[in-house]
């Protein structure tokens, strides 16, 4: 903890004993464990949310999705079980093509 051993530790304690004096000590130590723990619970609430925000799976699945936006016009809102074809790009079905290929054959 910080390079601080048991001596260093009394001399602190009799400096603070002289300073505050006996009375007031035990209500400056109440408070600063406080203030520690709360710094703690603050930091570690901070640290969680920069773990749930940078997942790695999140992160490249997002990548992913943006490089199929990018590169197939594919949106997150289709079916993730359609696949492009292998030439490399999205087919896109117009419904009146079909049914003008349909009428002229």
């Amino acid at each position: 903890m910080f390079g601080i051993g048991l001596p260093e530790l009394i001399v602190i304690a009799i400096i603070a004993l002289l300073v505050v004096g006996p009375k007031k000590l035990p209500d400056l130590a109440k408070s600063l464990g406080k203030g520690f723990s709360e710094f703690r619970r603050a930091t570690d609430d901070v640290t969680e949310n920069i773990k749930q925000t940078l997942r790695p799976d999140d992160v490249k699945k997002e990548v992913n999705d943006f490089e199929d936006s990018l590169l197939y016009g594919k949106s997150n809102d289709q079916d993730d079980h359609k696949s492009s074809p292998p030439g490399g790009e999205e087919r896109r079905e117009n419904p009146h093509k079909d049914s003008t290929f349909k009428a002229q054959s």
